[in-house]
């Protein structure tokens, strides 16, 4: 009876292992991928020079990389949604798709629930400002004006911050604080008077300034920490390996020359990003 019993156990713990092999063998989004040869992707097409529409296609500095990365895929299709910015990274914990490849600021908060990439760019956030506005020279100047960014942004965040410390400083905080679903939105109400400054990433303004310097000027000192764009995958087991892949293939555009190559065409300067580690979240 008691040697039936022992068999039984190991009968058990035999089966069980056997189920967790299956599990941990499964458990493999990359090995999906190849599998059924389509990888699923999410951008925010409104995103110059990063990520935009161009006579029906996305196109830009991710666009390019992306295509770089994938080269590692061959046979992959590439499935690539174009979505509001605002449900990016909820569609991708709800696994609508498989991966972000669009340009999201590393944040404390998104780190604690997303894995991201090595970097892609440098994202630290600035202030853009009508080139014909002669009283506002500093970020400081901004204390009674109108600043609009894009809701759910890291860039709206940085604003927030940066308003809440002049104000514990006793100077004057912002009059309002506008948000936009696109950043287009917010540059064509400051065109318009509507708005006295935008808070964007450097690397996005200095695109906008150098095609529309006749109308927008950047103001020199940030507003916020050193950060970074990144792209974005679930924080689960099964994307790790999906992941890395990504995170590979940009240590290996970057030693290849190839990422300050895509950063020279579609920027007209080139970024100093880590290709050893992804940083630790400033903000």
């Amino acid at each position: 009876m008691i040697r039936a019993s022992r068999l039984f156990a190991r009968l058990t713990l035999a089966l069980a292992g056997s189920l967790g092999l299956a599990a941990a063998a499964h458990a493999d989004l990359l090995a999906d991928i190849r599998a059924k040869q389509e990888i699923a992707v999410a951008t925010e097409a409104q995103f110059a020079p990063f990520e935009f529409v161009q006579d029906g296609k996305i196109v830009g500095y991710g666009s390019d990389l992306l295509a770089l990365v994938l080269a590692d895929l061959p046979g992959v299709k590439l499935k690539q949604l174009d979505l509001p910015f605002q449900g990016i990274l909820p569609g991708l914990a709800a696994k609508r798709f498989d991966f972000v490849v669009t340009s999201v600021t590393m944040t404390k908060e998104r780190a604690d629930k997303f894995a991201f990439t090595l970097p892609i760019a440098e994202a630290t956030v600035a202030l853009v400002k009508r080139k014909a506005d002669s009283a506002f020279t500093k970020p400081e100047d901004m204390g009674g004006k109108v600043v609009g960014s894009q809701t759910g942004s890291a860039q709206l965040k940085a604003l927030q911050a940066y308003d809440a410390q002049l104000k514990a400083a006793g100077k004057p905080g912002v009059k309002a604080i506008r948000e936009y679903v696109s950043f287009d939105e917010a540059y064509a109400d400051l065109a318009a008077g509507r708005l006295d400054a935008v808070a964007q990433s450097l690397s996005n303004l200095a695109t906008l300034a150098k095609t529309r310097g006749d109308i927008y000027a950047i103001l020199p000192q940030p507003i916020g920490p050193k950060t970074y764009f990144g792209w974005a995958g679930r924080k689960d087991a099964d994307s790790a390996s999906l992941v890395q892949f990504f995170s590979d293939g940009i240590a290996k555009a970057a030693k290849s020359g190839k990422l300050k190559e895509l950063q020279l065409k579609w920027f007209g300067f080139t970024m100093d990003t880590p290709t050893d580690a992804v940083p630790v979240p400033q903000m």
